[in-house]
């Protein structure tokens, strides 16, 4: 078999299988509103989606990840936003980009994942399911963010121990703020602009986390270090301080606080 081969039916495996999961998924969901989620078994669902027992046990685990067949998928392309990110690219907002991914995820099938949401609120087996989904993003970008701390982001009393601290808190938040779009929309039915809602939230969360990750990266690489973020001159008694517009406000400080020393 020839090289170009092997990934086109890689693809088709892969489009399988999830095709397979969507239909177990959508036969779940169908049972678990009709008969309810604890009345409904493994046998039934699979029964219902055309296939044997064992080929459900192929694709999930335990009932109750059935209705979730796209996260899988979903987590691999938010890392592949992580690892193909320009080196200019501020890494939170990477990690932005990232999460966009689940948020296509839904918008997808609006009308499913009103369905979907709507179940996960009365079974309380489904939410911790979902919990647990959240919770692996949040590690994923946790992992980016920690990798990206700029040498110079060391300040006001911030040391390397804490690190780990703010990666996970800056993660958190821009997980968090995703899932606040995302609850709101889907309590509306599924329609709006979700991702104009989106692109607010992730400025604030940008305003409030954006300094301390990869302050280097702000310019592409052949660009670094021909215009720096801040620059002073002493004219007497006065300072005068030139910055970019996207300098981050800590650069500026330090710029400033060197040429007062």
């Amino acid at each position: 078999m020839s090289d170009s081969a092997k990934p086109s039916r890689s693809h088709a495996a892969s489009s399988q299988r999830l095709k397979m999961r969507r239909e177990l998924a959508a036969a779940a969901m169908e049972l678990f509103a009709t008969k309810g989620y604890e009345a409904t078994t493994v046998d039934e669902i699979a029964a219902m989606a055309g296939v044997a027992r064992r080929t459900f046990f192929r694709h999930f685990r335990a009932k109750e990840e059935a209705i979730f067949p796209d996260h899988d998928d979903t987590l691999v392309r938010a890392q592949a936003v992580l690892e193909a990110a320009p080196a200019h690219e501020n890494p939170l907002d990477t990690v932005c980009r990232g999460i966009k991914e689940v948020m296509r995820m839904y918008a997808a099938s609006p009308k499913g994942s009103v369905e979907r949401y709507k179940l996960t609120r009365e079974v309380p087996a489904l939410r911790e399911r979902e919990i647990a989904s959240v919770a692996r993003y949040e590690r994923l970008f946790t992992r980016y963010l920690l990798g990206h701390f700029d040498e110079e982001a060391h300040r006001d009393g911030v040391s390397e121990f804490d690190e780990p601290l703010l990666a996970e808190v800056a993660a958190s938040a821009v997980v968090t703020a995703h899932n606040h779009v995302l609850r709101r929309w889907l309590r509306n039915g599924g329609v709006g602009d979700v991702e104009t809602q989106l692109d607010h939230a992730f400025a604030i969360v940008r305003k409030t986390f954006g300094t301390g990750f990869g302050a280097n990266r702000l310019a592409p690489p052949g660009e670094r270090g021909a215009v720096p973020a801040a620059g002073t001159t002493r004219a007497g008694e006065v300072l005068v301080t030139v910055a970019r517009t996207d300098a981050p406000l800590g650069d500026i400080m330090r710029t400033i606080e060197q040429a007062l020393r």
